[in-house]
């Protein structure tokens, strides 16, 4: 392995699964945490931790001259950038690279176009792969009403410059535009320092596949097959499959190809995600974006491809190529993941940050849990609620569904709240085991029945 030295600047149960593979490639581990995660998982598995700052992210994980030079002072080679916080910043590449720090991503520029959701669909229009009808970027309500005359309502305004659904809205009328646009933009600035919008037309019964990639930067690009991630509250994914059985064979290879076309046309470096709506009713997808990172759901991946997919991104970081042919990749058996979220779904899932009593997970042939947290740990209010992912791999979908459905009913975690009981409900629920949903599901049916279930 050509990377001597790897910082990771992350925390979490990323940072945790990044330290496990470099550790097993031999390579040196140095992680920077905040003050809040000093004593974490992540600071005693790497060979050195150092503290970048106090617990708000913006003055730890998120401050880009911080990270890169706590990476330079500690002598390393290659820096890890996990997902979130700084993950999709060009400034972050940038800097690694006038530094001299090999950055374990894309190029800076990579990153603008396929960060930006206009330039990427100009991108995709390139490599001839179809996206959802849209406009360019709307700069004010009335736009957005003329261009939703002519695409046709239902409609879904988006920020151009990031994902996880915020800046983002459906609109079923002109009032409903008129309703929402201006916060929109105010919540896509906020999140993205991007107040841009554009529309694309809301397509009624969708289910959300991606594609997982590798590319080497020289326009070679090995697909690893598809997950699907239709269960999703508010556009945020609650339960992620692989691979997606709802989708025809013939679909699905068209799926595979489109990814492999736009990601080889970008000359992409590096693990990412390609994203598709498929349209149950007409039976054929569209292009929404390219996720420039290591997703949180490529556990569901590994397991039915056998491949350590952080250890791609090494490989290829350090100039060693993916190390492996579109043939070598094969796919078996289901893998389901559920997030585990320090979150009270009976309460509107309001966080529930405290220390943990009681931790006691499952094990078992075909479970797989990763994680940061322990038993005495203590969930910080100030980042994401996630705790760690419960995956599960069985021999087919009904194999993997019943297994989840076992390791959370022997999952023992007391003192704080977590969406385990939900993620049990979902995946038990007669819709989901007939594979029966679309990204509207757990809004419209699950979660209303869930919260009947519970009394609430």
């Amino acid at each position: 392995m050509a990377i001597k030295r790897l910082f990771v600047a992350n925390r979490g149960e990323i940072a945790v699964r990044v330290l496990r593979t470099a550790k097993a490639l031999g390579i040196e581990t140095v992680i920077g945490v905040s003050a809040a995660d000093k004593d974490s998982m992540g600071a005693h598995m790497a060979d050195r931790a150092v503290v970048l700052g106090p617990a708000p992210s913006t003055k730890s994980y998120l401050d880009v001259n911080l990270v890169v030079h706590a990476a330079v002072a500690t002598g390393c080679d290659a820096l890890h950038p996990g997902y979130g916080f700084l993950s999709e910043k060009p400034e972050l590449a940038r800097l690694c690279e006038q530094e001299g720090i090999v950055f374990v991503g894309p190029r800076p520029d990579s990153i603008e176009i396929l960060g930006d959701k206009i330039s990427s669909r100009e991108l995709a229009a390139e490599a001839n792969v179809q996206t959802v009808p849209g406009t360019d970027h709307i700069r004010t309500v009335e736009e957005a009403k003329q261009a939703a005359e002519k695409l046709g309502y239902p409609v879904v305004m988006k920020a151009t410059a990031g994902g996880g659904g915020r800046g983002m809205f459906k609109a079923v009328s002109p009032e409903e535009l008129e309703a929402s646009f201006e916060r929109a933009s105010r919540e896509a600035e906020s999140a993205f320092g991007d107040n841009r919008l554009y529309m694309e037309r809301f397509v009624e019964r969708a289910r959300h596949v991606e594609v997982q990639i590798v590319g080497d930067g020289e326009g070679n690009v090995v697909h690893f097959g598809e997950r699907d991630c239709t269960v999703q509250r508010r556009y945020q994914k609650l339960i992620e499959e692989a691979p997606a059985t709802a989708v025809p064979d013939d679909v699905r290879k068209r799926l595979h190809e489109s990814a492999v076309r736009l990601t080889s046309t970008a000359k992409y470096r590096n693990a990412g995600t390609v994203e598709f709506l498929y349209d149950v009713d007409r039976n054929d997808f569209y292009f929404i974006e390219v996720n420039s990172r290591i997703q949180v759901e490529h556990p569901v991946t590994e397991e039915i491809t056998g491949r350590d997919l952080i250890a791609c991104q090494l490989r290829v970081a350090g100039g060693e190529g993916i190390g492996i042919t579109q043939d070598e990749v094969e796919v078996r058996g289901h893998a389901i993941e559920c997030r585990i979220n320090a979150e009270d779904a009976q309460r509107d899932f309001a966080p529930s940050p405290g220390r943990i009593t009681k931790w006691n997970p499952p094990q078992g042939e075909g479970i797989r849990l990763d994680s940061h947290a322990g038993q005495g740990y203590l969930v910080p209010p100030f980042y994401d609620s996630m705790i760690g992912k419960l995956i599960v791999y069985g021999k087919d979908r009904n194999e993997a569904i019943d297994k989840l459905i076992a390791a959370i009913n022997a999952f023992e975690l007391e003192g704080i709240k977590t969406t385990m009981p939900l993620a049990a409900f979902i995946v038990d629920h007669p819709d989901f085991r007939n594979n029966q949903i679309t990204t509207r599901w757990a809004e419209d049916k699950c979660l209303p029945d869930f919260d009947k279930k519970m009394g609430s």
